[in-house]
């Protein structure tokens, strides 16, 4: 006759809410140092990737930062109207709105 209580009937990581089940101090303090070890395991890879999202984040900032201080000085539109302007003002002898 087969057992009742065989392997695959055994709960397995089984899901607890600390504040409902009644746990003793020794299960409270086990979890806790389990979930710093696990904390503490991936902490590397997590602040490695934290500090490679950082960096990129900050290339694009400056990046664009940066194009837009060339951009604007590349623009000679201005100086362009400004020679038609003195262009105008000197054919016309200096003429102003109230003449």
């Amino acid at each position: 006759m087969a057992e009742t209580n065989s392997p695959g009937d055994a709960e397995f990581a089984k899901r607890i809410d600390p504040k409902k089940d009644n746990l003793t101090n020794e299960q409270l303090n086990f979890m806790r140092r389990t979930e710093l070890a696990q904390w503490q395991k991936h902490f590397q890879k997590r602040r490695g990737r934290n500090v490679i999202t950082g960096l990129t984040i900050g290339a694009i900032v400056l990046g664009i930062y940066g194009y837009t201080f060339y951009s604007v000085s590349q623009e000679r539109f201005l100086d362009d109207l400004e020679e038609e302007a003195k262009g105008v003002r000197a054919k016309d002898g200096f003429k102003t709105s109230a003449n």
